[in-house]
């Protein structure tokens, strides 16, 4: 009888830390498993919507940051070339035109044209204060109208190329190649003047140069809308990331969209600038030919002071319509 007492408290002692075990477990084990239980529970009650908010927050809160990571670069380079604008000096325009000439070569060049213009003057007979007035005009008009010629034309043979050679970083980086790979083809292989700027750009990342800085010194040597465009997405891709191949293939997409419309452009206004080229040569011309049929008709103009009046008015009306007429006709694509 006392063996089965025994066996009895020995039991029920064994059931109470049965007990007392299990509503620890119960009431301890979420918060001691790192709360693990509790939130598999949360999640079966709330279900999958609660994890599909939380990404969709962190992924709005990403593009936010970025969205005004690349607003912030756009203003930065913006203000960098407001300033580039204002400071365009003889030397930058000299570059811009292709030239490997100094200031000193420039306005030396500048005093041949005005001494030669003025000897020539001289030498026809003309009155002797015109002489050194159409000298001075010459040595600071012709030289600079030059510049601007070349610059003119170099920057339009850049364009012919320039698609290409951005189509040329697209594949590259398609491929697996890295930027500076691509930039280095384009620079052995693009025409002139494209690959000389990539060329120059290349040579300057190799002595330490910002990817930044050589593109802003591509945009001073071209000054073009296209070149700012592509500086932009290669900064805005190095500091914020992204598909470059996409945003290079874009952007070579619209240069050639570009290129197709100023040549619609450029269809549609030839007429208009034949019609101002006739209209603007045409008084030349027939003063010309008044000339060689009677020179004595017209030589009142070149000879009497009142003559000289009347011609310094009508280059200064004809320059007038001229500039209005190429106003009209010049379209800025």
């Amino acid at each position: 009888m006392a063996d089965h007492q025994l066996y009895m408290m020995v039991g029920l002692i064994v059931l109470g830390f049965i007990a007392v075990g299990a509503v620890a477990f119960a009431f301890l084990s979420p918060t001691m498993a790192g709360g693990d239980i509790a939130q598999k529970r949360l999640d079966g009650v709330m279900g999958p919507k609660a994890k599909g908010s939380r990404i969709k927050d962190l992924t709005a809160e990403n593009n936010a940051q970025r969205r005004k990571q690349v607003q912030d670069t756009l203003k930065e380079l913006e203000r960098k070339q407001q300033e580039q604008k204002k400071r365009i000096t003889l030397a930058a325009r000299i570059e811009q035109a292709g030239l490997d000439w100094d200031e000193r070569t420039f306005w030396m060049v500048s005093g041949i044209c005005g001494l030669a213009v003025t000897a020539a003057m001289m030498l026809s007979g003309q009155p002797l204060y015109t002489a050194p007035i159409a000298g001075f005009a010459a040595g600071l008009g012709v030289p600079r109208w030059a510049l601007s010629f070349l610059k003119a034309r170099r920057e339009k043979k850049f364009l012919l190329e320039f698609a290409n050679a951005i189509d040329i970083i697209v594949r590259g980086v398609k491929a697996g190649l890295p930027l500076n790979d691509c930039l280095r083809v384009i620079a052995s292989e693009s025409p002139e003047p494209v690959g000389p700027e990539f060329r120059s750009l290349v040579e300057g990342l190799k002595i330490g140069v910002t990817l930044e800085q050589g593109l802003k010194r591509m945009y001073e040597r071209t000054p073009l809308p296209e070149v700012n465009f592509f500086a932009i997405v290669l900064t805005i891709q190095q500091k914020t990331g992204g598909n470059l191949s996409e945003a290079l293939g874009n952007l070579a997409g619209v240069l050639r969209d570009r290129k197709r419309m100023k040549g619609k452009v450029d269809a549609m206004s030839s007429e208009a600038k034949a019609s101002a080229g006739i209209i603007g040569s045409l008084p030349i011309a027939v003063m010309l030919l008044v000339y060689i049929s009677t020179p004595d008709y017209i030589a009142t103009l070149f000879t009497e002071r009142v003559g000289n009046l009347m011609l310094l008015g009508s280059a200064v009306w004809m320059s007038a319509g001229v500039y209005v007429m190429r106003t009209m006709i010049n379209f800025k694509i």
